[in-house]
C-alpha cells in the first residue's frame, strides 16, 4: 500500500482516481487542484506517489513538479495527464518526472504506474515510451518551444491570454519591466514578430488551448 497525493483540476477525475486506487489497498492522503496548495501539502505529508495533471487551469503541472523537485523530497511523480505532445513527455522526463500516463488508460495501466514508482522504478504508458523518445529528437537542438523554461512558458501563455504587464507581473511576483523583457526576448527566441503570431504557435504547440482565450 502506497501514500498518493493527487492533483488535477477536474474533481470528478480525482473522484474516480480516489476510488480505482482505494479499491487497489492504496491510501489517497489529499488532493487539490491549486499547485501552490499541493506544494505545501505534499511537503507537509510526503506522500509516496503525487499523481499530478499537466495543465491545471492557467497554470502548469511543470512548475509543481519543478518546485517538488528542487526540494528534494522522497517523493516520486507520475504525470497523469490528456498530453501526448512527444516534447511534454520529454519534458516531464527531463524534469524529474517517474513516470507518464495518459489519461484514458485503463485503469489497470495507473495502478501499474503506481506501483513501479512506488517501488523505485520510471514507467511510461503504452506508446508514451515512443512518445519520449520522439519528443528528446525533436528538442535536440536546443531551441524554439523545447529551449523554454517553466518560467518563460508561464509569461507566454499569460501573453497570449491577453494579460497586461502589469497583471503578469503580479501573478508572477516580477516587475512590469522585467515581464517586458521576458516577453520581447521570448518572441525573437521563437521567430514571431507580432501577438497574433504568437497565440497560433502557442495553440499549435500546446501551451494553451483556443478554449483559453
Amino acid at each position: 500500500m502506497s501514500d498518493l497525493y493527487l492533483v488535477d483540476d477536474h474533481a470528478m477525475l480525482r473522484d474516480g482516481l480516489r476510488a480505482v486506487l482505494e479499491d487497489a489497498g492504496h491510501r489517497v492522503v489529499g488532493e487539490s487542484d491549486n499547485p501552490t496548495a499541493a506544494l505545501a501539502e505534499i511537503v507537509r505529508l510526503t506522500p509516496t506517489v503525487v499523481l499530478l495533471d499537466l495543465q491545471l487551469g492557467q497554470r502548469s503541472g511543470f512548475e509543481l513538479l519543478e518546485q517538488l523537485v528542487k526540494r528534494k523530497l522522497s517523493t516520486r511523480v507520475v504525470m497523469l495527464t490528456m498530453s501526448a505532445q512527444p516534447r511534454h513527455v520529454a519534458e516531464a522526463m527531463r524534469l524529474g518526472a517517474h513516470g507518464y500516463v495518459l489519461k484514458g488508460s485503463p485503469a489497470a495501466e495507473v495502478l501499474a504506474a503506481v506501483e513501479a514508482v512506488a517501488a523505485g522504478r520510471k514507467h511510461l504508458g503504452g506508446e508514451v515510451a515512443e512518445l519520449a523518445v520522439e519528443g528528446l529528437t525533436q528538442g535536440s537542438d536546443g531551441g524554439g518551444i523545447e529551449s523554454l523554461s517553466v518560467r518563460e512558458r508561464q509569461v507566454i501563455q499569460l501573453v497570449v491570454q491577453g494579460h497586461t504587464s502589469v497583471a503578469i507581473g503580479e501573478k508572477l511576483h516580477l516587475s512590469p519591466k522585467t515581464v517586458e523583457s521576458y516577453r520581447s526576448r521570448l518572441m525573437a527566441k521563437l521567430g514571431v514578430t507580432d501577438l497574433p503570431a504568437l497565440v497560433r504557435l502557442a495553440i499549435r504547440e500546446g501551451l494553451i488551448s483556443a478554449d483559453d482565450l
